[in-house]
C-alpha cells in the first residue's frame, strides 16, 4: 500500500498575467491533518481544483498513489468538499446520501455509520432545506465519507458557521483522523489549523513558504520582555548576553529573542549578578500567527 497519498511537481496556474499557483511542490503521506494555510487569494482553492481535475493546470505536474493510479481512479479513493453544501432541499438527509452513493458508484452500507458520526442519525427523515447552516455542513462531511475515502479534502469547512458550529466540526475532524483518514485543510483561520493540524503547508501568493509540522512552526526558544531602571546597561548587557539574539525596544521594554534553551530563573540570576534593576520581565512563545506573519514577511519561499 502506498504511503504517499498525493505528490505536487511544480505545479503552475496562471490566469493570464496572475500567477494564482506558483511552483508548487509538494507531498502528502498518509496518517496526517495537514492544514493548507495562507490569507483568502493565496492560492489554495486553485490547488485543491487543480488536483481534482477541475481546474487545468498551466504547468507542472501532480501523481496520485505515486502514479499507480490515474486521477479519475484515485478520485473515487477520496472525499471533497471544495464548495458550499449542493444537496436536494425537499429530499431528506438519508435520501440524499443514497443518491450520493449511487453516483459514487459506493454500497450504501456506511451512511448509518457516517450519520452517527457527524451526529445527523436522529434527523436522518428532516429535509435538507431545514437543517441549519452547521448541520449542512456535517451531512456533506458525511457524504464525502460514505466511500471510505483515504483522504478527505475540505475547504474552508468552518466559514460562516457560529462558534458552536465550528466547535463542531473541528471536533469532528480530528475524531475522523483518529480513525485513520487523511485530511487535507485548506483554511485562512490560523486558530483552526493550529488546533486540528498535525502539518502546515504555508501558502502566500501562490507561493509556498513551509511545509512541515506545526509544532516545528511554533517550537522556537520564546522570547523575553525586560525593563529595567538603567536601559543602557540592560541594552549592553543584553548585546552581549550569548544565549541571546534580536533585540527590539518598544515603549522602554525590550523585547528579546533566546536563540537556545535559556529559563527566566537562569537570565533572571545573571541580570542581579550584573546589577542591574529590573522593573519588568517576562517569558513569552510566539504565537502561530507571529511566526505565519514572520515567514511570510521575510523568508525566502521554499520552491521544493
Amino acid at each position: 500500500m502506498s504511503k504517499t497519498l498525493l505528490q505536487l511537481n511544480y505545479l503552475t496556474k496562471k490566469y493570464g498575467s496572475l500567477t494564482a499557483v506558483n511552483m508548487l511542490s509538494l507531498t502528502l503521506t498518509r496518517g496526517k491533518v495537514y492544514g493548507l494555510l495562507g490569507p483568502n487569494g493565496s492560492g489554495k482553492s486553485t490547488t485543491l481544483g487543480m488536483v481534482l481535475n477541475v481546474v487545468n493546470p498551466t504547468s507542472g505536474s501532480f501523481e496520485w498513489y505515486e502514479g499507480s493510479l490515474t486521477t479519475h481512479q484515485a478520485l473515487k479513493k477520496i472525499g471533497a468538499i471544495i464548495e458550499r453544501p449542493n444537496f436536494y432541499p425537499y429530499m431528506t438527509a438519508l435520501q440524499n446520501l443514497t443518491l450520493i452513493c449511487k453516483i459514487k458508484q459506493c454500497s450504501t452500507d456506511n451512511i448509518e455509520d457516517q450519520l452517527k458520526l457527524v451526529n445527523l442519525w436522529d434527523r436522518k427523515n428532516s429535509k435538507f432545506s431545514t437543517f441549519s447552516l452547521g448541520m449542512k455542513q456535517r451531512l456533506a462531511i458525511a457524504a464525502a465519507l460514505v466511500n471510505n475515502p483515504d483522504l478527505l479534502i475540505l475547504d474552508e469547512p468552518t466559514n460562516g458557521l457560529d462558534p458552536e458550529g465550528i466547535h463542531q466540526i473541528r471536533k469532528l475532524i480530528l475524531t475522523i483522523a483518529a480513525q485513520g483518514t487523511t485530511i487535507l485543510l485548506a483554511s485562512h483561520l490560523l486558530d483552526e489549523v493550529e488546533k486540528v493540524c498535525s502539518d502546515v503547508i504555508v501558502l502566500k501568493n501562490g507561493v509556498k513558504y513551509y511545509e512541515g509540522p506545526v509544532k516545528e512552526l511554533t517550537q522556537t526558544y520564546g522570547y523575553f520582555e525586560i525593563a529595567a531602571e538603567n536601559k543602557k546597561q540592560l541594552l549592553s548587557f543584553l548585546e552581549t548576553y550569548s544565549a541571546l539574539g534580536e533585540i527590539i525596544e518598544e515603549n522602554g521594554i525590550f523585547q528579546v529573542v533566546a536563540t537556545k534553551e535559556l529559563s527566566s530563573i537562569e537570565l533572571s540570576k545573571d541580570l542581579q549578578k550584573a546589577k542591574i534593576v529590573i522593573i519588568h520581565f517576562t517569558k513569552k512563545q510566539p504565537s502561530l500567527e507571529s511566526q505565519f506573519l514572520s515567514i511570510t514577511q521575510t523568508q525566502k519561499h521554499a520552491s521544493t
